[in-house]
């Protein structure tokens, strides 16, 4: 494939922007709404044949998973048509899609990281329009691939890592879930191993072994108890807020929809195909919070020779 633009769709969310930082160089463009809309799906052929692109990462997604319970059509919209509808663009283009999901396609129970091939059964709306969404793109002849990630957090945006600051700054004792475990992913370093994988394609072109669904997260482990813990770590190096942090469990914090209690991903493959493992989770999460108290954060790399 011969170098040229990749279009970002995820308008001002936080893998969005991420990518969008990380390019550097390279030929991107970064589109949301109100003029990039899944909710006009009826607009979306004539923008891609518009813009042209060379690739396409697909950032957006409906991400409110308790709202997502009561508003399952916005999710599916968002989740299931929108992925369908590049795909199918991609499929009569020739280009390769790259198409995010999550972690929660999955119930949790396994009681080991998942791999590619582990069935998926997810609990709520959200994760199943995601599973729907990834079977869209793989069923529809696009040069796709489904980059599963997890706890995805920026210095910037919605996510856990500034939720968990903002209340902080509120009170002085904080109960959050200790008994659901993930793999903390910084948007940073998943944008950058979207990129190199978006290089390697425009350098060698496409090859059979890209097709289909790969673990994307941050290096290890945790709760997010231990993650909130970690968050205050890092942020009293900077004189932030240190609260008492009790841990609790699911049962004691309930929301509309159920999370996987166990939700770690094995990411062998993506290092296997690609030569890329994200960072440990506790040396991104340093650095995040760096960004957060805008001190200088050093430079990290997802390619890892293998």
């Amino acid at each position: 494939m011969k170098p040229g633009l990749i279009l970002v769709t995820g308008g001002r969310g936080q893998l969005a922007c991420a990518l969008e930082e990380a390019a550097g160089t390279r030929p991107l463009r970064r589109v949301g709404r109100p003029d990039w809309d899944f909710d006009r799906p009826d607009a979306l052929p004539a923008l891609l044949r518009a813009a042209a692109p060379a690739l396409i990462v697909n950032a957006a997604a409906y991400t409110a998973v308790d709202k997502a319970e009561s508003d399952a059509a916005a999710a599916l919209r968002a989740n299931r048509d929108g992925p369908r509808i590049l795909a199918e663009y991609c499929a009569q283009a020739g280009i390769p899609l790259i198409q995010v999901s999550t972690d929660y396609v999955f119930d949790g129970l396994k009681g080991a990281p998942y791999t590619e091939t582990d069935p998926t059964n997810p609990t709520g709306v959200y994760g199943a329009s995601k599973l729907a969404g990834e079977q869209a793109v793989l069923a529809s002849g696009a040069r796709a691939i489904v980059l599963r990630t997890s706890w995805v957090y920026a210095a910037s945006g919605k996510n856990f890592v500034l939720t968990m600051l903002n209340a902080a700054a509120r009170t002085d004792r904080l109960r959050v879930v200790a008994d659901q475990l993930g793999c903390p992913t910084a948007a940073q370093d998943l944008a950058a191993a979207i990129l190199a994988i978006a290089d390697r394609i425009a350098e060698g072109g496409w090859r059979n072994e890209y097709a289909g669904v790969f673990h994307a997260a941050g290096g290890g482990s945790t709760s997010w108890h231990g993650l909130a813990h970690a968050i205050f770590t890092q942020a009293a190096r900077h004189g932030g807020p240190m609260p008492a942090v009790d841990p609790i469990a699911t049962a004691d914090w309930p929301t509309p929809a159920r999370r996987p209690p166990d939700s770690r991903l094995n990411c062998n493959k993506l290092q296997q195909v690609f030569g890329l493992q994200l960072p440990d989770w506790q040396d991104a999460l340093a650095r995040t919070i760096d960004r957060v108290f805008f001190a200088p954060a050093p430079a990290s790399s997802s390619r890892v020779p293998v």
